[in-house]
Formats: C-alpha cells, structure tokens, sequence
C-alpha cells in the first residue's frame, strides 16, 4: 500500500473547540488546509477533528508542552485568556523551533513577546502575536499614516463595530476588570485612569464620542512605527465615560477574585458568540490619525469584514505566508513583517483613504 506522503509544512492550531478557534479551523478546512488541532479537553477535540479528518493532540500548557510539538513547523495559538496561556506555549515553540502566532489583543502579551526577540531571531522562530483583528487591521493602519507622515510624534487609532462579543473576549475583558488604562508616553507605557481621555472621533460612520481603551496597539504600535505617544479609542457615550469613570473608584472590588469567578462561570453558561448572520451584517470601521511637532495631520479609514471574520482571515493569511518561508527570526508585529497593504489582501477590507490637514489652512 502506498504510504501517504507528509506535507512540506505542518501547523497545529491550540484552542480548536473556542468560538474563535472554530471559526478559523472551519474555514481553513473549507480551504483545503490540514491543521493539528489541539487543546485540553479530548471530549470536545476529538470529535471536530473526526469530522473533518484531521489529526489532533490533547495536552496541557505547561513547562512539558514543547514535547507535543514534535514535527509541527507552526502553532496557532488560540486560546485565552493569552495573559494566562501565552507564555508556556511561547516558550514550547521556542524550544521545539516553531512558530509562534496567536490572536492576543492584550498589551502584557505583546511586551512579553516582544522581550523575547533577540532568542526568536537567534533561533530563526516567528514569534508574532496578534494575528487577528486585535491587531491586524490598527497595526498595518499604523503603519500606513506612518508611512505618510514619517515625522509623526503622536498616533491615535481606534475602531467602530456593531460585532456581538465571544466567550473568551468576555472572559479576557473580565480579567482585565479594574485595571485602568494604558498609553504610551514618550515611549513608555503609562498607566492612566479609564475615563479620562474622551474626544469626539469619526470612525466612518459619524462624528461619535469616544474614549481611550487599553487596546493592545499602544504597545504594537510603537514597534512597528516607532512613534512615541500613542492612543487606542472606540466609540462610549459620554454617560457610559462618566461611568467608566467610577471603575477608577472601584477598582480593588472589581479587580477581586469574589467579583471575576460568578462572571466567568456565567460567560461559560450564557455568552456564545454572534452567528453567521450577525457576522455578516456588521463590519467593522477603523480609524487612525497622525501628527508631527509642525501641527500636519494625517487622518486614515478603511472599513473591514466584521472583527470575528477579520480574526479568521487575518490569521490563516499570515499562517499560510509564514509556512511559505523567508521570513526573518524575531518578535514581529503584523504590519512590520508584511507591511500595511496585508489588510488590504483580506476578504471584506475596502482600501486606506488618507486626508491631510496642514497648519494655517481651513479644515
């Protein structure tokens, strides 16, 4: 009998069975693509890669994760919350040399990432987090006014969707419960109170208020632009700032575990996630402006697939040109390994249109 050949690149795809997992392992199957799916729990692995035929791996992310590697080229990390999960995974695929994606949108995930370029690039591993909307579409947006505005010293991005929610994006949203904001000042991160930056910004759809969030381009942004203060904003009625505000009040009650375990255990029993046809009718709107110490703005918009699908599309692209070969070893961030036009690439994105706004002239 003839022995089936191995193909020249294999990827394991961890968190098969999450709302987003799924998702990107039902479209990469529609597509003709073979990944290792892999997770924790046998009961629920199992069967989704039975039904489509693929091999899967049950283990656990430890400091022995690296030994369940073994032959994979690529892992697709894909199950949060990433603060929590990132780093043994990080560290397996360093050790088994693979690849290392996931779709993080969490600022503590991408510095950890990045500190760890030197052994990346030293060993010739991608390690490249945020390979979906948080931070494709904002990142390669970066970038974009970067290129347009090369002397920019501030950057604000920001998004506007009608998306519903995932379980784990609420779960990643519970445990950040508490935490405040965060920018980057002067090229550092700094913490801030939440509430406290709100401007009026037209996503695309409008003039609408909006607030500065902890969103994880105030620290992809920076690497992949170098420019050194930087926001990240959606759209909040100005009385929902007001009450984001109190969260500064009640920060040491939200923060504890008596508030964060009932919310978790009513995610897991309530949330499932926008289906097909609320994907479908609500894309997503990104924002993002650029100025210099000479007062020139550059302000840029596309509009995307909605956040979900984007999630899909983003990471299979960037897996499909990672396992084509001939990128350089490191910590990269989406934009900086494939440039601005990859969101351009994806199915459901328009193209960048940029105004300029100089000093002395009428608006």
């Amino acid at each position: 009998m003839m022995r089936r050949r191995k193909p020249m690149t294999t990827w394991l795809l961890y968190g098969a069975t999450g709302y987003t997992g799924k998702l990107i392992v039902q479209e990469a199957a529609e597509r003709g693509l073979r990944p290792v799916l892999a997770g924790r729990n046998k009961e629920k692995v199992q069967p989704l890669a039975e039904q489509l035929g693929l091999e899967f791996r049950i283990f656990e992310l430890n400091n022995r994760t690296a030994a369940h590697l073994e032959g994979i080229d690529l892992v697709l990390h894909c199950a949060g919350p990433f603060e929590k999960t990132s780093k043994p995974m990080i560290h397996a695929c360093l050790e088994a040399g693979a690849h290392y994606l996931d779709i993080t949108g969490e600022i503590g995930v991408f510095e950890y990432t990045h500190s760890l370029h030197e052994e990346a690039e030293k060993k010739n591993i991608v390690l490249c987090s945020g390979v979906g909307f948080d931070v494709i579409p904002t990142d390669c947006t970066a970038l974009k006014l970067k290129q347009a505005l090369p002397d920019a010293i501030e950057l604000a991005l920001g998004f506007d969707s009608d998306s519903g929610i995932s379980p784990g994006t609420m779960k990643t949203m519970v445990e950040g419960l508490g935490g405040g904001n965060m920018i980057r000042k002067d090229g550092q991160l700094a913490a801030v109170a939440i509430g406290k930056h709100q401007r009026m910004i037209d996503f695309g759809r409008g003039p609408k208020s909006a607030m500065a969030i902890p969103w994880g381009d105030v620290a992809t942004a920076y690497y992949t632009t170098g420019i050194p203060n930087i926001t990240a904003w959606i759209p909040t009625p100005k009385a929902a700032v007001k009450a984001a505000r109190f969260m500064n009040v009640a920060s040491p009650l939200l923060s504890s575990g008596k508030v964060k375990r009932p919310l978790m255990k009513w995610i897991e029993r309530r949330v499932k996630g926008p289906d097909e046809e609320e994907r479908a009718g609500s894309a997503a709107y990104i924002w993002g402006q650029a100025k210099n110490a000479d007062g020139v703005v550059k302000t840029c918009r596309i509009d995307t697939a909605n956040v979900y699908d984007l999630t899909v599309y983003g990471a299979l692209e960037v897996t499909q040109r990672l396992l084509s070969g001939g990128y350089p070893g490191g910590s990269w961030t989406p934009a900086a390994l494939f440039g601005p036009d990859l969101l351009e690439s994806l199915p459901g994105s328009g193209r960048f249109e940029i105004d300029s706004f100089y000093p002395g002239t009428a608006n």
